[in-house]
């Protein structure tokens, strides 16, 4: 709940404020929330949903964050590696838990929390030191502040004074022609949460906000709250012991985290699109093999010895799933909302895609063990069907961002059809200029 609530208030301050300034309230939040976890009965429920306002603070920002301070031909790259430290706090998280296993009930909890603390006071020192959004300080009038920022993000070992200068320039020069349009578009009527899904307008700002909460709604629906929140009951039902079955899914979280290094190397050469759909069908396939494989580990007229061979290729293919997962679909549903969203209404932007994280990971959290009980081995089956469910949505809906500078994006969504999904790209007088097609002319 706290998750969901409070990206609203947060994109409100991202805007005023700028997303430097908002990551320590937002980690102030996450640290009373755990603080507050340590003692009495009422307390842990309410540190929880306060915990769950920084969580939401933080993944509202933070991909936002990162993506506009981003080069365009290294945007995934960032967002790729930010999560490959996101999933090894995962894997730390539940490695230190796994080593306290057989403390005591109270320790095994309360310990966990506490160290996460020490992480947060980490940041909340740290983050005065990193540079604000060059996108925000041209947006407040600071020029002269984001022309330095973009200086020193942009400069290139070798690069002459006039070779920086001039390719600062020229991102400057595009990133202020962005803000004066669209401070021409806030004068218009100012842009609320509640508009952004209701109220179309010439940008078309309603459909990138659906398709932003759909992609992550669909980020959910593939899959991946099953095979990592339940990893456990998914290797007990594969044959394995209750120890080995959550040694695996520590292993597993490793093998998590090393795959998106894939993400990273690949993400920006093949595009978020080819990304998506790789991805979705490796997933699937991966799923319903695991479906298969479990419907035989469950069938007490097979060996025992045969029963352990399905249960390793359970286990095999749950690897599979979790890597592809990592290497594909873990970053690009959280960098294509930094892209597609205008600046005036990125801060925003991100908060929505948060809530739609927040419903897709509630609706799959609360099913997934009635599921497991209810129709077993047909979970994966279940979920397996679903990602290629995704693709005919990727294909239709979502156009290629790759290679674009954030001030490109409003072009591609000029259209009035829903269908774009295919947009030529165009160099023009060597700046970068997105040319978005109609998806009749697109096909013709």
């Amino acid at each position: 709940m706290g998750i969901f609530s409070q990206p609203q208030t947060d994109g409100d301050a991202a805007k005023i404020g700028g997303e430097r300034s908002s990551a320590p309230c937002s980690a102030d939040h996450l640290a009373i929330g755990l603080d507050g976890s340590k003692v009495g009965s009422f307390q842990p429920d309410l540190a929880r949903v306060i915990t769950g306002v920084g969580t939401g603070q933080l993944n509202a920002l933070v991909p936002v964050w990162t993506s506009e301070l981003s080069h365009h031909s290294g945007r995934g790259a960032a967002m790729g590696f930010e999560f490959m430290l996101n999933i090894a706090g995962l894997a730390t998280a539940y490695w230190i838990e796994f080593g306290l296993r057989e403390k005591n009930q109270s320790l095994r909890w309360r310990l966990p929390l506490a160290l996460q603390v020490g992480f947060l006071i980490v940041l909340l020192i740290l983050v005065p030191l990193f540079p604000e959004s060059p996108r925000w300080l041209a947006k407040m009038g600071r020029d002269q502040d984001a022309r330095q920022v973009l200086s020193v993000l942009r400069h290139k070992q070798g690069d002459s004074e006039e070779e920086l200068t001039g390719r600062v320039e020229l991102e400057l020069q595009g990133i202020l022609e962005t803000v004066q349009e669209e401070r021409k578009m806030e004068e218009k009527g100012a842009i609320t949460y509640w508009s952004m899904l209701f109220v179309d307008d010439p940008q078309h700002l309603r459909r990138r906000t659906w398709l932003i909460i759909w992609l992550q709604i669909m980020q959910e629906l593939v899959g991946i709250g099953v095979v990592t929140v339940y990893a456990p009951t998914v290797f007990q039902q594969a044959g394995y012991s209750e120890y080995k079955a959550d040694l695996l899914s520590g292993i597993n979280d490793i093998s998590y985290m090393l795959s998106v290094v894939v993400a990273i190397v690949t993400l920006d050469r093949m595009g978020r699109r080819v990304t998506l759909y790789w991805g979705a069908i490796l997933m699937g396939i991966s799923l319903l093999i695991c479906g298969i494989a479990a419907r035989y580990v469950t069938d007490l007229s097979l060996s025992t010895t045969d029963r352990q061979s399905w249960g390793n290729v359970v286990t095999a293919f749950t690897f599979i799933y979790t890597a592809t997962f990592g290497a594909t679909w873990l970053t690009v549903p959280w960098l294509v909302p930094t892209e597609i969203m205008p600046l005036y209404a990125r801060a925003k932007g991100g908060c929505w895609s948060v809530v739609g994280w927040s419903i897709g990971n509630g609706i799959v959290t609360e099913i997934a063990p009635f599921l497991f009980n209810s129709i077993t081995y047909w979970t994966f089956i279940l979920f397996g069907l679903l990602n290629f469910f995704t693709l005919p949505n990727i294909y239709f809906l979502y156009p290629e961002t790759a290679g674009r500078s954030l001030e490109d994006m409003d072009i591609l969504f000029e259209s009035d059809s829903i269908f774009v999904h295919k947009a030529k790209y165009e160099r023009n007088n060597g700046l970068n200029t997105s040319v978005a097609i109609h998806h009749k002319e697109a096909i013709a």
